[in-house]
């Protein structure tokens, strides 16, 4: 694979975790059927979702299996959106930080689009950090909101967001509020229950709803969760079966919630010493780069606690950071702009964007993400191939917006 670093794209599946997978396919039942078989494949299943939920801080009843973390975070805000508009038409409007992951923004578009949302975006500080006083300001007068949705952490940036702060802010105006983990399972500790506890939440208030998923820890594509309180009301994406407590019809995917129990098991217990590898191993990557690029502009909070140990992410001025990654992956390192291309046309990142920065400081980002199997050697690789890739990149310069549909 040479150096990889862009785990918080997707990390390999653990070797613990493949070998959990495969032990569960030669088994393959049906947990909903009844004969031994079946049942075997239900307890399995169910052993499973206890493993995930204590990495969690919950019960297993709480963990409701999805087939990604896109899926979980859907469920979630449309789910919660539509509960709270057919119990009280006027609850319309749905909270979250500017610079979210577009599985959020994806999903609030769709609700304005098809389904009368109105969509307020809360400012964020210069390093990616909710404006808390504007989601006071917000919820002042909570009366047409819906939800509240937002990160633990941002996936392009690093930065880790304030939530049990927002989520008491949430639970004293009577709001559910959602929160996004994808990006910091495995490097944080995810507490469900004991931020619930500290910030006051409520029955169906504050912090109720929770997405994770299996392949940001090791463990396989295609399998996510959403840990929702026993308290939430919310409307099924999914009908069918009536699984999982009527919240998510389907015949569940046993292999898959073994492979993500093992991986989220070995997670959980090597969490702190694997933190702290990670953050000596970032620091060693940003000031690399600040020793060899003296221009490039670390985006987020500076290495420390309020930011992710397995993120750097830089603007590097007058690179197009699509060029810098093409350059590195030549260079056998493989690295994540952060930043949408469609169709061959350069955009700017919309968290840079929402975090203040100019267009081109956006379109000029570089994310470097580290994981369970990244070294020494990987970071020092990816800084001798750096200063070469941004004088190549530096002299091709920005690249026109414009296309032959423009003309």
């Amino acid at each position: 694979m040479g150096v990889y670093l862009d785990h918080a794209a997707t990390t390999p599946m653990r070797a613990e975790a493949i070998a959990a997978y495969t032990d569960a396919l030669a088994a393959g039942a049906n947990p909903a059927s009844i004969h031994s078989a079946g049942q075997r494949a239900k307890q399995l299943l169910e052993e499973s979702r206890e493993r995930i939920a204590a990495t969690l801080g919950v019960d297993g009843i709480e963990v409701v299996l999805t087939g990604s973390g896109t899926e979980a975070i859907n469920l979630a805000i449309k789910g919660l959106y539509w509960a709270r508009r057919a119990a009280d038409p006027v609850r319309t409007r749905i909270l979250l930080p500017g610079g979210e992951h577009h599985a959020t923004l994806d999903s609030v578009e769709w609700l304005a689009a098809h389904d009368g949302a109105i969509v307020e975006e809360l400012p964020l500080d210069r390093a990616g950090r909710l404006d808390l006083d504007a989601l006071a300001a917000a919820l002042s007068d909570s009366s047409d909101v819906a939800l509240v949705t937002m990160l633990v952490a941002n996936n392009e940036v690093g930065t880790i967001e304030p939530v049990v702060e927002a989520s008491r802010l949430a639970a004293r105006a009577g709001v559910p509020l959602h929160l996004d983990a994808v990006a910091a399972y495995g490097q944080l500790p995810i507490e469900f229950g004991a931020w619930r506890r500290e910030s006051g939440s409520g029955r169906g208030s504050g912090l109720v709803a929770l997405s994770v998923s299996a392949h940001k820890i090791g463990g396989p594509s295609g399998v996510g969760a959403l840990v929702l309180d026993r308290s939430a009301t919310i409307e099924a994406l999914l009908h069918g079966g009536g699984q999982q407590r009527r919240i998510r019809s389907g015949t569940q995917d046993v292999a898959g919630a073994a492979a993500f129990a093992e991986a989220a098991a070995l997670a959980a217990v090597e969490l702190p010493a694997h933190a702290a590898r990670l953050a000596v191993l970032r620091d060693r990557l940003i000031a690399g780069v600040r020793a060899s690029v003296p221009d490039a502009v670390l985006s987020g909070p500076e290495p420390g606690p309020e930011r992710l140990p397995g993120n750097a992410n830089f603007a590097f001025p007058g690179c197009e950071g699509d060029s810098l990654l093409f350059l590195l992956d030549a260079a056998g390192v493989a690295v994540s702009t952060g930043s949408a291309c469609t169709a061959g046309v350069p955009e700017a990142s919309h968290v840079l964007l929402a975090m203040g920065r100019t267009e081109p400081e956006a379109r000029s980002a570089l994310r470097m993400t580290l994981g369970h199997g990244t070294t020494e050697a990987d970071v020092d690789a990816f800084l001798a191939a750096l200063p070469d890739a941004v004088s190549r990149a530096s002299r091709a310069g920005m690249a026109s917006r414009q296309t032959s549909f423009d003309r």
